[in-house]
């Protein structure tokens, strides 16, 4: 087991696998070149207010379809699908002036005074941009990967290297915990409830993602469908790992009153698993080991949930400073301060924070650490980390600069239709209903499986199959958004 985990190591030396980070980097930027284009013309043309058949065709096409053609037919030049969003983007910036959004009917008294007190947790645009976007791309990916078209660079490495997907499935992860700490921050009192009542709620919130994970499991053992066992394991999935992170995090709650910090305490977490990986046998019996019982066959997952708890951690750090309203900032306040005090001043510092020790991590100078999704080590979470944050401060910067009237208004709903007149409704329909959506999306999926021979379609064939599912599930999202249906899993 050691000479074969030997043989295995030395992969991250001579070479990664997967995609490299600038290519990795240059693919996703048109996530968020998408979300500036979609900003500019509602912001100087109101093209999606009124929201028409014509403005969802168009919202589809921006936020859905561009992202497909980014890591399919673009993937060979994404610089230049980049500049096709970024040139018209500016032209339009730099030539028109805002569009005047019609005025909301002057409040009542008594609504006035109800509403003089703005909700403490506004509902931010940026951040439903960011998780609807990554929903997106996650959904595109999970069927694309089955078609010629989709780079095989971009599918999960094996053991070692740097991946679209590997990242796709960690930044799953970081975004449903950014927007988790939202109970905890509507807390009055600061307390924590005591661990019972915690165990039980988080319960409550895990038993439906584990009953999809003992359905998904009887369901591709049945079918006989394909998949990959060094992923999670023989009987381990997604769903199981989204499950438990629940009470598990109600648990780490209570470590809050030690380490105040959630950067901390993810980070500590995150180091000690990577101590143990490389001071023991641990990485050798997850990469080598024989699967003789129900334990070892499930290794890759039991073992890479410590990497995703503290991924889910750290999303849960930048949500506590991201999802707040931002307090007032004096005028005559320093530089730093000002960057300090703000919400995008604090994510692009977060960035810089996680970007700084990834690579300290992984570089020739530093710890030379070898990514692995496999084993969500320490790189592996830094990476996710400093992905996630610069992106949705890239987000933020968007929305400061194209909306800033949005935290201006003198009541709660009128800073909610201010919100709503800058929010994507596609992007919001998917990041409303996100894990039904993901669930759709693996319906549909495997349903295209076994149904076509994916691996031998032409591009024609295969862009017409994934623009009506990307669209479709688009359409599902729309449509319960549409009816008011939030399914909550």
């Amino acid at each position: 087991m050691v000479k074969d985990y030997k043989q295995l190591k030395q992969e991250h030396v001579s070479g990664h696998t997967g995609s490299s980070l600038f290519d990795i980097n240059s693919v996703s930027l048109a996530m968020p070149l998408t979300i500036l284009l979609w900003s500019v013309l509602q912001s100087r043309m109101r093209q999606f207010r009124p929201y028409t058949l014509d403005a969802c065709f168009l919202d589809i096409l921006l936020n859905c379809c561009v992202t497909l053609v980014a890591i399919t037919v673009y993937s060979s030049s994404p610089w230049l699908l980049n500049t096709l969003l970024l040139v018209p983007a500016a032209l339009l910036y730099l030539s028109s002036s805002p569009a005047q959004s019609k005025t909301l009917r002057p409040p009542k008294k008594d609504d006035a005074d109800k509403g003089a007190q703005l909700d403490p947790l506004p509902v931010k645009p940026f951040i439903t941009h960011y998780r609807g976007a990554m929903m997106v791309i996650t959904c595109v990916a999970i069927l694309a990967v089955d078609f010629r078209v989709f780079p095989r660079r971009f599918a999960k490495a094996e053991n070692w290297g740097t991946s679209l997907m590997d990242m796709g499935v960690g930044s799953f992860v970081f975004t449903n915990g950014v927007v988790s700490v939202r109970s905890s921050l509507k807390s009055d009192t600061g307390k924590l409830p005591p661990l019972s009542k915690r165990l039980v709620a988080s319960l409550r919130h895990a038993l439906p993602l584990l009953v999809l994970g003992v359905v998904r499991l009887i369901s591709v053992k049945g079918l006989d469908y394909a998949e990959h066992v060094t992923e999670y394991g023989v009987h381990w999935n997604f769903f199981f790992t989204l499950g438990f992170l629940p009470p598990f995090v109600a648990l780490f709650q209570s470590a809050f009153a030690l380490v105040p910090s959630y950067a901390v305490l993810s980070f500590t977490l995150a180091a000690v698993y990577e101590v143990a990986l490389d001071k023991t046998d641990l990485s050798a019996f997850i990469l080598t080991a024989e699967r003789t019982d129900l334990f070892s066959k499930n290794r890759e997952g039991i073992f890479s949930f410590f990497g995703y708890l503290a991924i889910f951690l750290a999303g849960q750090s930048l949500g506590s400073f991201a999802l707040p309203r931002q307090r007032p900032i004096a005028r005559n306040a320093s530089m730093s301060t000002k960057i300090r005090q703000s919400v995008l001043g604090q994510l692009v510092l977060s960035a810089i924070m996680w970007t700084t020790l990834f690579h300290i991590s992984i570089s020739y100078y530093g710890l030379r650490l070898g990514v692995s999704r496999r084993l969500a080590n320490l790189p592996y979470f830094l990476w996710v980390c400093s992905f996630n944050s610069y992106h949705i401060a890239i987000c933020c910067a968007i929305e400061t600069v194209l909306f800033p009237s949005i935290y201006k208004a003198a009541s709660r709903q009128e800073e909610k239709q201010r919100a709503k007149d800058a929010t994507s409704t596609v992007l919001h329909a998917i990041n409303r209903n996100g894990l039904a959506v993901f669930l759709i999306s693996n319906l549909l999926t495997g349903l295209v499986n076994m149904s076509m021979p994916t691996l031998h379609m032409e591009v024609l064939e295969t862009m017409a199959v994934l623009v009506g599912y990307i669209t479709a599930v688009a359409g599902v999202a729309v449509g319960l958004d549409w009816l008011d249906i939030s399914i909550k899993l």
